[in-house]
């Protein structure tokens, strides 16, 4: 990391950019905590700097931008994750991913990288992702056919907490299904049933059931 300070935070946040779209996988993923932290560290003195390159992933997942924005979802996530000022602004906006009727992404790939990127923020502050509605959107994604989708809508839950009936998620347990997940700097394998309790114990510390909430339905595309 020392080696940033030699070398002008633009020239590499251009790089850490450029290797999102690597096909290897841990370049990509590397990629996205090298981003992480150095956006948030850039943060502390330039916070505009900081809002610049959040603005140019959010471009790359818009439909003019002409590309597909490939790993902008989760570099979403992680900065938000790492710098709370930035979290405050830019939430509602990762959120608004997930949901039908707003800057939905119905690419599942993206999708994924999405519930990745809700998760990951809401490990470090769950209480502004809860409040954004987000754990009552994840329901809507239990029934993907995509178990890496299904899978990251269990992995978000746990950290935000399902809103509702659980019974999608208890559903699921008995699944098998085996997926890579990547968490602290490193794949995790781990099987959808596995996934699901750790959402329902999730959905337990998180707050009181709330059975006046009927199964959501299906996010479009997800059938």
């Amino acid at each position: 990391m020392e080696a940033w300070d030699e070398c002008p935070p633009s020239k590499i946040v251009s790089g850490l950019l450029a290797a999102l779209y690597s096909g290897d996988e841990e370049i990509k993923w590397h990629a996205v905590t090298a981003l992480g932290i150095l956006t948030a560290r850039v943060a502390q003195t330039d916070l505009e700097s900081a809002r610049n390159t959040l603005r140019r992933l959010i471009w790359s997942l818009n439909e003019g931008s002409g590309g597909i924005g490939w790993g902008s979802p989760e570099a979403i996530g992680e900065i938000l994750a790492r710098q709370p000022s930035l979290a405050r602004e830019y939430a509602a906006i990762l959120v608004s991913y997930i949901r039908p009727g707003e800057n939905f992404l119905e690419f599942r790939p993206l999708q994924r990288g999405a519930l990745w990127a809700v998760g990951r923020l809401a490990g470090a502050d769950s209480a502004l992702v809860a409040s954004l509605g987000a754990g009552g959107l994840l329901h809507g994604y239990l029934h993907s056919p995509d178990p890496l989708v299904k899978g990251h809508a269990l992995w978000a839950g746990a950290r935000v907490g399902f809103e509702g009936n659980p019974a999608g998620v208890e559903a699921l347990l008995g699944e098998e299904s085996e997926i890579r997940i990547y968490e602290d700097r490193k794949f995790r394998s781990v099987t959808i049933g596995e996934l699901a309790r750790e959402a329902l114990e999730g959905v337990r510390e998180s707050r009181p059931e709330r059975d006046d909430i009927g199964p959501a339905d299906p996010i479009p595309g997800n059938t």
